[in-house]
């Protein structure tokens, strides 16, 4: 019997703007590297707050540039935060960030490091983060529809287990999400390399196809300019061809079962963008495991699942990682990282429903509050996405 959701709700932290987190997270934003000190050194004075330190930030440009802004601004802007202080070399730029994330109604404070040096600034960052945190601890979660509910995937370490197992278990658990008005996400542009057509075939109507093509086709054009032979260290990675996946078509198609049988395609987004409505969306993005995680925090989404075979340990500061697996070995040599084993799928012990709803299971266990392996291990990785090298 398949799990029933028509009445499903989760607890969790309705923000300004309507939307509802399921953390509750106060975090300390460089801007730009020369920020990442200061910023850690405010997160080590004020317990229950935590520093997003990353190497970009100076001198970058056009896309590149805004796309920089959008992901910080998202950052903040996700629902798992309750407040941020944002701290840059620059006030201009500082500022950007700042009015892009109090545009929701959140809490947050700005800080320019020149003219002021790091003491005064840490001192001032220190004593705002305080105030922050102290307001933080007493919101309490409330009762929210599934509706409420945005959930992202992509998958890591892929291997033939994933395309039989795991990846299948996420398109299951979408197809179960869906009717009930859930804001899903999907992307890996270059992952989707012979198996485009199939994932076209699911859009919506034309303009949205049309849309689709056009971000693939950008990603292969992209790919076709600056790779020197092909991209065999790549696309494939090692891993996965230790695992049995010989072709980036193998891997696509394998990739693809992670949007299920009864998904369309909704809409199309650019990196770190946030979708105007429910349904499933596929957004143009790295398929390094970090990179798209951040880039789907960015664009507001509050809890991500993520299939492996091989086995990968990625994390999120801001949105919790739920790792499914059905790999025995991988179970066995990295459990520990595992938050839901469905190799019963391969040993025909469990059927796909039955791996579904245990993935739904733990996905609403997580939603509630319980930490996942990664969160536990400290798994925190923020990685922005590059389009282009520094002016």
């Amino acid at each position: 019997m398949s799990l029933d959701m028509s009445n499903t709700t989760f607890l969790g932290y309705r923000r300004e703007n309507g939307r509802v987190g399921v953390r509750n997270h106060v975090i300390i934003l460089p801007v730009d590297d020369l920020a990442n000190a200061a910023c850690e050194a405010v997160a080590n004075n004020i317990k229950g707050t935590m520093a997003l330190p990353h190497p970009y930030g100076r001198l970058q440009f056009g896309e590149d540039l805004e796309l920089h802004f959008r992901t910080l601004i998202g950052t903040g802007a996700n629902p798992n935060v309750a407040a941020v202080v944002v701290i840059g070399i620059e006030n201009g730029w500082t500022q950007r960030v700042v009015d892009g994330i109090a545009a929701t109604g959140k809490p947050v404070t700005g800080f320019g490091i020149e003219q002021h040096g790091d003491h005064e600034t840490i001192m001032k960052a220190s004593q705002v983060a305080k105030e922050y945190a102290q307001w933080a601890s007493e919101l309490h979660r409330e009762e929210a529809p599934l509706s409420d509910l945005w959930v992202s995937t992509k998958c890591g370490e892929s291997d033939t287990t994933s395309g039989c197992g795991s990846n299948p278990t996420v398109g299951n658990a979408f197809d179960k999400m869906y009717p009930h008005g859930t804001t899903l996400l999907f992307g890996e542009t270059s992952e989707i390399t012979g198996g485009e057509h199939l994932v076209a075939e699911r859009c919506r109507n034309d303009e949205v196809r049309e849309r689709f093509m056009f971000m693939f086709d950008r990603y292969q054009d992209m790919i076709n300019r600056y790779k020197t032979s092909d991209l065999s260290e790549s696309q494939p990675t090692k891993g996965n061809i230790e695992g049995g996946l010989t072709t980036i078509e193998e891997k696509a198609l394998g990739n693809i079962q992670k949007i299920g049988k009864e998904c369309l395609v909704d809409g199309v987004l650019d990196k770190a963008e946030t979708p105007t409505g429910p349904g499933l969306w596929f957004m143009d993005s790295s398929s390094a495991a970090a990179e798209m995680v951040t880039l789907a925090a960015a664009a507001g989404y509050v809890v991500h699942l993520f299939p492996t075979g091989q086995g990968n340990i990625i994390g999120n500061p801001i949105i919790p990682v739920i790792k499914i697996c059905a790999n025995p070995r991988t179970i066995r040599t990295m459990s520990e990282h595992v938050d839901v084993d469905v190799s019963g799928l391969l040993r025909k012990e469990m059927t796909p429903d039955e791996a579904g709803d245990a993935l739904l299971g733990s996905m609403f266990r997580t939603v509630n509050g319980r930490l996942t392996a990664a969160e536990a291990l400290g798994h925190r990785e923020f990685v922005l996405t590059r389009l282009y090298e520094s002016a």
